[in-house]
């Protein structure tokens, strides 16, 4: 775990981002920032919460797509384990759906990776400051666009069905791989996209799922 030493009134924050040369790039956009500064670096959903837990940082940075299971499904166990750590998510998932879901979750900010440069100091202040930020491109496709439909299979692609429907049978994420011709990394990938959309973080949830939505035959 990469950590600076903190000082004064500066905000604190936690960066969680599954690649270590991006969480040094943003470590290094926050510090030049006076009055920021950066107690923790992490590189998973599990990490992230020991972090906050242990750091009590004013702000999470916090990446929706790391190892260790849902970031999103794991924001009211981060809150919960800090009531008063704010969380600016920092993710390349543009879709208004998952902005809707980070901020009812209670994210205070949502911020678009390829925009950090010119976002994320600006959305850590606001969420230090108990203020909302969102992506102000993202925003205007919110405002115009109705919540999506909750109808089954969700708003999963083909890919992603395929994959559900593998894990529902049984298979290892290795086997699905195998068997679909994909990296390790592209299924877990896969298997995160498709917890943050349905809403379910357990193997039985997904399972279940899969029946319910005629996927696999019982």
């Amino acid at each position: 775990m990469e950590a600076s030493e903190s000082g004064g009134d500066a905000i604190r924050i936690v960066l969680a981002d599954d690649h270590a040369v991006v969480r040094r790039g943003l470590q290094v956009l926050l510090e030049a920032e006076d009055g920021l500064v950066v107690v923790a670096s992490v590189g998973d959903v599990d990490a992230a919460i020991r972090a906050t837990r242990g750091h009590k940082p004013d702000v999470l940075v916090l990446d929706l797509n790391m190892p260790g299971g849902s970031s999103l499904d794991a924001i009211p166990t981060i809150l919960a384990a800090s009531p008063t750590t704010k969380i600016a998510v920092l993710t390349m998932q543009n879709e208004a759906a998952f902005a809707r879901r980070a901020l009812a979750a209670g994210a205070k900010a949502y911020v678009l990776k390829e925009a950090a440069d010119d976002e994320l100091i600006t959305a850590v202040h606001r969420a230090a400051a108990g203020e909302t930020y969102l992506n102000p491109q993202l925003g205007a496709r919110m405002a115009a666009e109705p919540p999506a439909p909750t109808g089954p299979p969700g708003d999963l692609s083909k890919r992603e069905v395929e994959v559900l429907r593998m894990i529902a049978l049984g298979h290892t994420n290795a086997e699905v791989a195998e068997q679909l011709y994909l990296s390790i990394r592209t299924v877990e990938s896969h298997r995160a996209h498709i917890q943050q959309k349905l809403r379910r973080s357990s193997r039985a949830d997904l399972v279940r799922y899969a029946f319910d939505h005629g996927l696999i035959e019982t």
